[in-house]
């Protein structure tokens, strides 16, 4: 294993005379169980509705003064998944519709178009997905039957090595993932580590901390091909295969804004649960002439039996008197909907149902409701055109090495058309009132109603042909017929 980095090298001899196994093998124990991966981990778990509130338990006070569960209480565990709702809503607000090529060589453009069709789109969807719940997500390019094609990393399978601090390129990185195994007739769980490196990919398999090399070959070229002869012949990339998507520079995962709101909401609604199935319990007692009974025992007793003995002293009647407290669902109501303006707000998303929308919305009041998330989206698409000039190298190197053509240092624009809301009336107006102040082009991309402004004009000037065919006059004809209808 080779690695021509100065600072991993550095790294290396700073810790000598460890070698480069061991080297790994301690990172990734370190990163493994870390902070870091544990919220990218924590939002991939949030996403998927795993949320913390389903692992509540009630408590009471018990004997020694210390809570302790208490299982006959109703024990609603309600998940209220916002977070994955406004999680789709900006993954889809800015992927939801494929990216477009602007190229002034037009063959490139079309050519990166199919290259990067709509698999490559689905990838890039899902990519925005996973950058969103870990704050950094991998996209993979490797050669299948001659064709580029495209695998999404986790950001909490990826350990990263970054030459530079603000991380825009990487020395190597580890992969860490689980894969099933039959050891005999029984299904194990093996965790693998795959090394990526300037020279290829080195496998082991990761137990008890330490790297363990695969049998038989540990070690794979990133690009493998049969020669003519039928023998194997393996290349590697001048870069290492991975590249970057994240949600934003500081790679900070939505998450980290949302999981407190969340959970809060979780807990009120489950709250809000129990209470209306709670009877006996939803009172504060009045103990008279009872003593004897550690108050935390009494009312321990009373949550878990459900009952209370009373017995006469002193000839005086003893009694449980109640102070019952009425559950006011608008109390719920006003507190709940404050957590999810505040939700909203903190994941800079938009609510659907904002009343700005009501009645017929002009675009200003539209744009008003995606103030947040279109800011939030611009931050995210700086960081995925830097990542689309490393797609684009790996495409024109597969151009070249499929002898389609050198396009290096070929200008393309990528353009991310975000799925907004839009007055289509308004729209269409402002469109007809453009023409012949700007270009025919720049007004049909405008257009509401037009997904591919290039094919759209091509549509246009062939109808605009066959209509000069069949009626040589159209103005002539037009004006005459004004004239027929007076």
């Amino acid at each position: 294993m080779s690695f021509e980095s100065d600072l991993l090298k550095l790294r290396l001899k700073i810790n000598a005379p460890m070698d480069e196994k061991k080297f790994f093998a301690l990172e990734i124990r370190e990163w493994e169980n870390s902070k870091a991966r544990m919220e990218m981990l924590d939002g991939e778990r949030y996403y998927s509705g795993d949320h913390d509130i389903l692992k509540r338990i009630r408590t009471a006070i018990g004997n020694d003064g210390k809570p302790e569960e208490v299982k006959h209480l109703p024990n609603t565990r309600l998940v209220d998944n916002l977070y994955a709702k406004h999680v789709d809503q900006k993954k889809n607000y800015l992927l939801g519709k494929p990216v477009t090529f602007e190229s002034k060589n037009k063959e490139y453009a079309a050519k990166v178009s199919k290259i990067l069709g709509r698999k490559f789109m689905r990838t890039l969807k899902n990519a925005g997905l996973a950058a969103l719940n870990t704050g950094i997500a991998w996209l993979y390019p490797y050669y299948d039957d001659n064709e580029l094609k495209w695998r999404l990393f986790s950001g909490s399978e990826i350990l990263p090595f970054w030459r530079d601090e603000a991380h825009t390129e990487i020395d190597c990185a580890v992969r860490l993932y689980d894969v099933e195994e039959y050891v005999g007739t029984e299904k194990k769980v093996v965790r693998k580590a795959e090394i990526f490196t300037s020279d290829g990919i080195y496998t082991y398999t990761y137990e008890n901390g330490t790297l363990i090399p695969d049998e038989g070959s540990s070690y794979h070229p990133y690009i493998e091909t049969v020669n003519t002869e039928g023998s194997a012949e393996g290349y590697n990339w001048e870069k290492i295969p991975l590249i970057p998507i994240k949600y934003n520079a500081k790679e900070i995962p939505l998450i980290r804004r949302a999981r407190s709101l969340q959970d809060a909401i979780n807990l009120l609604r489950s709250d809000f649960a129990n209470n209306m199935q709670e009877n006996k319990y939803n009172t504060i007692l009045v103990v008279k002439n009872y003593d004897g009974t550690d108050p935390g025992e009494f009312r321990h007793n009373l949550l878990t039996y459900g009952m209370v003995k009373i017995r006469t002293t002193d000839g005086v009647d003893g009694g449980v008197d109640t102070l019952a407290i009425e559950v006011n669902a608008e109390n719920y109501k006003t507190v709940l909907d404050m957590l999810k303006t505040a939700l909203i707000e903190n994941m800079r998303s938009f609510d659907g149902k904002d009343e700005r929308l009501n009645g017929s919305p002009n675009q200003m009041n539209i744009q008003s409701m995606y103030s947040d998330i279109d800011l939030d989206a611009n931050d995210t698409e700086t960081e995925l055109q830097a990542a689309f000039e490393e797609i684009l190298w790996f495409v024109n190197q597969y151009l070249a090495n499929s002898g389609q053509g050198d396009y290096d240092g070929e200008e393309i624009n990528v353009i991310f058309n975000r799925d907004v809301l839009i007055n289509e009336g308004e729209a269409i107006d402002n469109c007809q009132k453009s023409a012949g102040l700007i270009s025919d082009e720049t007004i049909v991309s405008q257009h509401p109603w037009v997904n591919d402004p290039a094919g759209e004009l091509e549509r246009l000037k062939k109808q605009k042909e066959e209509e000069q065919q069949y009626n040589p006059f159209p103005s002539q004809s037009v004006k005459d017929g004004e004239d027929n209808e007076e």
